[in-house]
């Protein structure tokens, strides 16, 4: 792996939810010191993060920015992790659309889930983490998957009898790693790809 191959795993990007062009209503200082505002969503990890921007770029909802390293940033200031009851009501409202989005960006990654998923303990199972996925599903998925890896969303709910809809499933277990901080199992949020 050459130098700028392990430079760019080390990027961290996320997704615009909310973009508040005269900062933060919180923030104590006038107003001519703020900058531009907002919240974004981790790309790889599903990270919540509150953001300030340079005030000479105008954002919309759904803009990738850079996150980390600080000196990769382009239009990131300062960055700082959150939680789900940080945000403001327009990135709630944005959040599921932006997880669905990724989720379906990315197929590939996500149908390797359902393909790659293991047991947390000796009664748990990473699939039976997800809404709807009981003991007789995971193990429908885990022999299918064992004939032969499943190639997409489709091919999984076509070969899985009782899965329904595979990619808003993952996208359901997500948003509640995002807003319960007290969830046991953390499968998606907090855990970052790399290549």
């Amino acid at each position: 792996m050459s130098e700028s191959d392990s430079d760019e795993t080390d990027v961290r990007r996320a997704v615009v939810l909310d973009y508040l062009p005269h900062g933060l209503s919180d923030d104590g200082r006038p107003q001519y010191q703020k900058s531009p505002a907002g919240y974004a969503l981790g790309t790889d990890d599903f990270e919540l993060y509150q953001v300030a921007f340079d005030e000479n770029e105008r954002l919309t909802i759904g803009t990738r920015v850079v996150v980390e390293p600080r000196d990769a940033r382009d239009i990131v200031l300062e960055c700082r992790s959150v939680g789900y009851g940080d945000l403001t009501s327009g990135a709630h409202s944005e959040l599921e659309y932006v997880v669905a989005d990724l989720i379906a960006e990315e197929e590939r990654r996500f149908v390797d889930f359902y393909n790659e998923a293991q047991p947390i303990t000796l009664r748990l199972h990473q699939l039976t983490l997800l809404p709807g996925i009981g003991k007789k599903l995971r193990d429908t998925i885990i022999e299918e998957r064992k004939r032969k890896p499943f190639e997409s969303f489709d091919e999984l709910e076509e070969r899985v009898s009782g899965l329904h809809n595979p990619a808003q499933v993952l996208a359901d277990r997500i948003l509640e790693e995002l807003r319960d901080e007290d969830v046991k199992y953390k499968v998606f949020v907090g855990r970052r790809e790399t290549a």
